[in-house]
């Protein structure tokens, strides 16, 4: 038998997601390319295109995985995650990804792609959008009164190996003239 004949044998000629028999077809999960029983799974039309274009994702549509993470397929268990992780906001999407459970290697499998990555949760970012990482160099691009002295740090002045503040995205960790100081990201640009 074919991979193809397998996996729609194990999904009943239906949607593993939502369920529609409506022109079963096959998605290869992230980073798969080709497909497998482990790494794919049979999906509707509506569900394909949704996945591969969520700025089109209808948040009523996949109330359906409600039922689907349940499945005993780790497959169709690491997409239910996925789309969950994507639709986060939703409160009821939140409840379900509390109640879902994955082993850790259905886990580490549905985090390959990115989903579920806080790429929406503030980030730090130089005074141009650039991400700032810890041990990144900056420069500061105005002179900036240091709280508590009367020291001033001068526009231009690098600051090596930053740190970040982990509950403030606005604010990085510096030493300036062997003084550590906290400086607003807003002040700064990234150099390389």
């Amino acid at each position: 038998m074919s991979v193809k004949q397998d996996l729609l044998d194990r999904s009943g000629n239906t949607c593993e997601l939502c369920g529609s028999s409506d022109s079963p077809a096959f998605y290869n999960l992230p980073p798969a390319f080709t497909e497998s029983m482990d790494e794919s799974i049979v999906v509707c039309p509506k569900c394909k295109g949704q996945i591969e274009e969520p700025e089109t994702m209808d948040g009523n549509h996949w109330r359906c995985l409600n039922d689907s993470m349940w499945s005993t397929v780790p497959a169709v268990q690491a997409m239910a995650w996925r789309m969950l992780n994507r639709l986060k906001k939703e409160d009821w999407s939140a409840d379900l990804l509390d109640m879902l459970y994955l082993d850790d290697a259905t886990l580490k499998f549905a985090q390959a792609d990115g989903d579920g990555s806080d790429d929406d949760s503030p980030k730090h970012k130089d005074c141009n959008g650039t991400l700032l990482k810890s041990g990144d160099s900056v420069t500061l691009i105005k002179n900036l009164d240091v709280k508590g002295t009367s020291m001033t740090a001068k526009r231009g002045t690098s600051v090596k190996r930053i740190t970040l503040v982990d509950d403030n995205h606005e604010h990085i960790e510096g030493k300036v003239d062997g003084q550590n100081i906290v400086i607003l990201t807003k002040f700064v640009k990234k150099t390389s």
